[in-house]
């Protein structure tokens, strides 16, 4: 079921985003098709791994992408929300919420699940931050390249512009891997007092 909702999500974004991507290509807005193409690109992720992978789907993880996606692509740079100020850093935040989030799942499908009782949550707290700050890099790394050779203006307020994204992600990212740290170390707490129930 969680497989096709996935392929259904999917496919009504990257549908969004191909309408919006004649509609803007036949008004001449060149900036906004050229995002609806990488809404297209982004939205087809979840499907193509849908598709072509036999990956069991965390779907509060995809439905949160996506979202994600919309406020980001659709709303951010199309309906131009970001010259607000403040929706690029709620933004940042959201992705180091949701990256956190993937990096739990992440984590999760590696380790084996006996091996919980040995891993201390302060492990699981760091990976998680870490995941999540990563995560932001990439992106931070992927906008000053796009500037550097292809003349695009991502990081609009230079250096500031890029802490304040770095800031945000792993502030979202911290909120995550704390609770991450304590429900680790709860059920670790469980497992020692009530062995036989768990």
């Amino acid at each position: 079921m969680n497989r096709k909702l996935v392929l259904l999500l999917s496919l009504l974004y990257v549908a969004f985003m191909a309408y919006l991507f004649f509609h803007f290509r036949s008004t001449e807005e060149s900036f906004k098709s050229t995002i609806a193409i990488g809404g297209m690109v982004c939205g087809a992720v979840p499907l193509l791994l849908a598709l072509f992978t036999k990956l069991h789907f965390n779907l509060p993880i995809v439905i949160s992408y996506l979202l994600f996606l919309v406020g980001s692509q659709y709303f951010g740079s199309i309906q131009g929300w970001y010259g607000l100020g403040w929706w690029d850093t709620f933004m940042h935040f959201l992705s180091g919420a949701i990256l956190a989030f993937s990096g739990i799942a992440l984590y999760e499908r590696l380790v084996h699940r006996d091996a919980e009782v040995e891993i201390s949550p302060w492990i699981i707290f760091l990976f998680t931050l870490s995941f999540a700050a990563f995560g932001g890099v990439l992106w931070e790394i992927y906008e000053f390249s796009s500037d550097q050779f292809f003349n695009m203006t991502l990081q609009g307020g230079g250096n500031d512009d890029t802490m304040i994204d770095l800031i945000s992600d792993t502030g979202g990212g911290l909120i995550i891997a704390l609770w991450a740290g304590v429900r680790t170390k709860i059920k670790l707490k469980n497992k020692q007092e009530f062995p036989q129930l768990t």
